[in-house]
């Protein structure tokens, strides 16, 4: 017989007698277990929920096109901060639509430039059909369903003439033209009211889903000129949406667009903004800023979890290795040598730490993609996170098993058979 041949019968008979001595041992074993689970828990669960949370920012901030950023009065995030930092961000002047027409029509590296406000809480009524009172109407220019990235399904959407003659029409969302009209109704010639304004469907969005708990398809679209001829210009700040010619020339494009708002709203040289901007990137970059430090103490107490159950399992292989001294003597005395010893114990150690560490996987990823539930998105697999959980407890069961390994070796056969 070959000696590859030898070594895997061996360790095939090392496999065997520590998976026995573990069923033997069945409620230790799993006493043992659950340091391991815990530690490898916290950390997985945590990380897959951050997983998800990522994805789903990521579908939420694509409502904004490809190479496109937005420019508003607040900041990403709103006006949050200490209670001087949020005072300083509510004192700040609305962007006008005369400033942000200024942008749109100044900046050279813009594809199209999207102008637009909001309001949220809007009914839309229908004969005698009405929404929940949770619709936002929006008031866009021409460009604005591009640098959303809405696509019109049926219909139409905003047009120029549309806004030079502030025309009361409506492009609805999915949700809204579903919540108001039968199948069998065709929407499009259709007359809605919204805060009694009767307004023409003139085009149905394509579907964008829901991202962080919100519905995308729960929006309704008229002229820019239309709302501000609606509700009136004051109270309103102008969000600006910039799409980029490339995503090359994106942080060149930001430069010159606030540039251009800085000279429109008369901010001193060396003064800092007056209004925020974001881009996607920007968002992704500050929730990784500012989860980093979460995802840094968690795996630190994880990792002090799972040191406290090595030591666990450490003191339970030297429990094994007193117990078991009569059965390793007898090993030894019919020919097995000081490393088939070494090899069992380190081989039960390992299988310990690695069954702890994948029911914790599991139960982690499961507890993790709650969060995919109720923020109603695709469930996430951290696989990096879950190489690293089978590695940690690899080594956890290595380190800490060698030592009971080493003593069970080096005892002494004759002594190992007197032993009672």
């Amino acid at each position: 017989m070959s000696r590859a041949m030898l070594e895997w019968v061996d360790l095939r008979e090392s496999l065997a007698m520590a998976l026995n001595a573990i069923r033997a041992n069945k409620l230790r074993s799993v006493l043992t277990l659950l340091g391991i689970v815990v530690g490898v828990f916290s950390i997985i669960s945590v990380m897959t929920a951050m997983a998800v949370l990522r994805n789903s920012i990521e579908e939420g901030i694509t409502q904004l096109g490809a190479n496109t950023f937005q420019i508003q009065k607040f900041p990403p995030g709103g006006p949050g901060g200490h209670d001087a930092q949020r005072r300083r961000f509510r004192n700040r002047k609305d962007i006008t639509i005369e400033q942000a027409t200024m942008v749109k029509d100044n900046i050279t590296l813009a594809e199209a430039v999207g102008l637009e406000v909001w309001s949220w809480g809007k009914i839309v009524w229908w004969n005698a059909q009405k929404t929940n009172p949770n619709v936002v109407l929006f008031g866009e220019n021409a460009e604005g369903l591009l640098t959303n990235d809405w696509v019109v399904e049926t219909g139409r959407g905003i047009t120029q003439q549309d806004l030079d003659f502030s025309r009361n029409v409506v492009v609805l969302g999915l949700n809204v033209r579903d919540k108001l009209f039968p199948p069998q109704v065709n929407p499009i010639g259709q007359r809605v009211r919204i805060d009694g304004a009767v307004y023409e469907i003139v085009g149905i969005f394509q579907k964008k889903g829901s991202a962080l708990g919100g519905d995308n398809d729960n929006f309704a679209v008229i002229p820019i000129s239309s709302f501000f001829q609606k509700y009136g210009r004051t109270g309103w700040s102008v969000n600006i949406m910039v799409k980029a010619r490339s995503r090359e020339v994106v942080d060149e494009a930001i430069e010159e667009s606030r540039a251009i708002l800085r000279k429109a709203r008369k901010v001193a040289p060396g003064a800092d903004d007056d209004f925020g901007y974001f881009s996607n990137d920007s968002v992704l970059r500050q929730f990784n800023e500012f989860t980093k430090y979460l995802r840094l103490g968690v795996a630190v107490v994880s990792s002090i979890a799972l040191l406290a159950a090595g030591i666990g399992i450490m003191n339970i292989m030297l429990v094994s290795v007193t117990e078991r001294t009569r059965e390793i003597g007898i090993r030894k005395a019919v020919g097995a040598m000081k490393r088939d010893v070494l090899r069992q114990f380190l081989i039960e150690a390992v299988i310990l730490c690695q069954a702890g560490g994948l029911l914790g996987i599991l139960v982690g990823i499961i507890v993790g993609n709650v969060v995919s539930v109720l923020l109603e998105v695709p469930p996430v697999i951290p696989w990096d996170w879950v190489g690293y959980g089978v590695l940690f407890c690899a080594a956890v069961g290595l380190v800490f098993g060698v030592y009971p390994a080493w003593k069970a070796a080096n005892l002494d056969p004759i002594d190992a058979l007197r032993y009672e």
